[in-house]
């Protein structure tokens, strides 16, 4: 019999830990002296105590592991239990959300999708504003340590590539699975810091800076204003940019490096791709922006740099409503939300390395037409590719496919124009924040959304940021048999 104990027990530490973060914007709010700090007070009280129920009552179940099941339903639990309560506090406080857009914020933070159902963001109290950006903050740390520590073992979407890199090469600086998650924690807490000091060099002053490092690093994009990034164009731009890019790349090879392989991340073909892709699209971007509308040229390279490197990295900032850059780039921002960032890293969507995976495999089949007694096999940076692993690649693109076809339909059966149905599904399912059009593109948000719409776009972006597969297992009935 399927004993949900043990996973009742991690999710009970789990609402612990949102509990205690609740502190921080109480006492934010209590120094902006608006009255708000109750509301976290209160949430955090409700949070730590059905927190600490479920795991004094579970506590008699936990074993020395979890099994395949047990780890399947967590990862998926925790997506779910954790936005529900870090719903709270807006249900609470100056938003006085309804549950479905409290749980739809909560949920868009915690898969650092970005996307937002609240208007007047300017004038809410700096504690929900710093909220917003812890939600999306320990969202992206929590996506790392699970693709690294998890998704391998649980062999989704092609992640078991990945499974040596992450325990047997590391093995000789970190043996252990908890070494790695408080290895790569370190590094993702100095890549904030590091961010927040940069943004105020640019001139935000300490609050703003601190909010959009944590939704920086987290390639999360919730701002402090309906504008996004606008009110901070010129230097903060660039910065901006350097700090995704070093979301999206693998944070294995930031612990390598520290280790001492100060090339590992130079190394690395998913690397390569990716920096080589932003400068393809950056440049042919900069090429139209120059030649259709009469831009400084530097302006013309920043604007496309900040948004291309937004986009593909799943981060979901917008400095411009580059709605009006007309339909060849608006087309082409689409497509590049569904490029994605290198696994292991902050990054959305599908994922470089699945793309070199099918471009691989579709290359082993042309020479096997050509010479059809050779023996070919595909590779990955030298190595040879299992067939489970091609075979989970196409899988997850199959269902990438599927799933965001059936959230169009869906979407346009809640009344959705057919714009805003397939860009709302598809920046969903990339967790990328931004859709397209005049309601949920770069100058709009979600709040104009109807109750179904929100509540099909909260389980897409769950399933597109825990690899589709992870979720969908869950509906099988063999998965419960077993």
């Amino acid at each position: 019999m399927f004993d949900i104990r043990p996973v009742a027990y991690v999710l009970g530490l789990l609402l612990l830990a949102l509990g205690a973060c609740m502190i921080l914007p109480m006492l934010v709010d209590i120094v902006e002296g608006r009255g708000q700090w109750h509301v976290f007070l209160q949430s955090a009280l409700v949070t730590t105590l059905a927190g600490g129920l479920v795991s004094l009552a579970c506590a008699n179940g936990v074993k020395d592991g979890l099994t395949l099941q047990q780890t399947f339903l967590l990862t998926t639990g925790a997506w779910v239990v954790l936005p529900a309560f870090g719903g709270i506090p807006f249900m609470l406080g100056a938003t006085e959300a309804r549950f479905v857009d409290a749980f739809f914020e909560a949920i868009s933070g915690m898969t650092t999708t970005g996307s937002t159902v609240f208007v007047g963001l300017d004038s809410l109290p700096k504690g929900l504003l710093l909220w917003r950006g812890l939600l999306q903050w320990l969202g992206g740390v929590g996506i790392i340590v699970v693709a690294m520590v998890f998704l391998p073992e649980l062999r989704v979407g092609g992640m078991q590539i990945f499974r040596s890199e992450a325990f047997e090469t590391m093995g000789k600086i970190l043996p252990r699975a908890t070494q790695i998650a408080s290895s790569i924690s370190t590094i993702y807490v100095g890549l904030t810091l590091a961010c927040t000091v940069a943004y105020l060099l640019c001139g935000m002053n300490a609050f703003d800076a601190t909010v959009h490092a944590l939704t920086t690093i987290s390639t999360g994009g919730f701002a402090n204003y309906d504008a996004s990034f606008a009110p901070f164009t010129g230097p903060a731009e660039y910065v901006a940019s350097v700090f995704m890019v070093m979301a999206a790349l693998p944070f294995v090879r930031y612990v390598q490096m520290m280790g001492g392989n100060h090339r590992a991340i130079w190394r690395d073909s998913q690397v390569r791709a990716f920096l080589g892709t932003i400068l393809a699209l950056v440049l042919v971007a900069w090429v139209t922006l120059i030649s259709v509308f009469p831009q400084h040229p530097e302006q013309a390279v920043r604007e496309a740099l900040f948004n291309i490197t937004s986009i593909i990295s799943g981060t979901g900032y917008a400095s411009v409503d580059y709605m009006g850059w007309g339909s060849f780039l608006v087309t082409m921002f689409f497509f590049i939300g569904l490029i994605g960032g290198c696994a292991g890293s902050t990054a959305c969507s599908v994922k470089i390395f699945r793309y070199q995976l099918l471009f691989a495999s579709i290359r082993v089949q042309l020479k096997r037409i050509r010479a059809p007694h050779g023996v070919f096999t595909p590779r990955f940076e030298g190595r040879p590719v299992a067939e489970d692993v091609l075979a989970s690649v196409l899988a997850y693109f199959v269902f990438f496919v599927v799933t965001l076809g059936v959230a169009s339909v869906a979407l346009g059966l809640t009344g959705l124009d057919f714009i805003t149905s397939v860009s709302g599904a598809a920046t969903a399912l990339a967790n990328v924040g931004p859709g397209l059009g005049d309601q949920i593109g770069p100058a709009g948000n979600f709040a104009g959304l109807n109750d179904a719409a929100k509540w099909i776009l909260a389980f897409v972006m769950l399933v597109g940021r825990l690899e589709i597969m992870a979720v969908y297992v869950l509906f099988t009935v063999s998965f419960w048999r077993a």
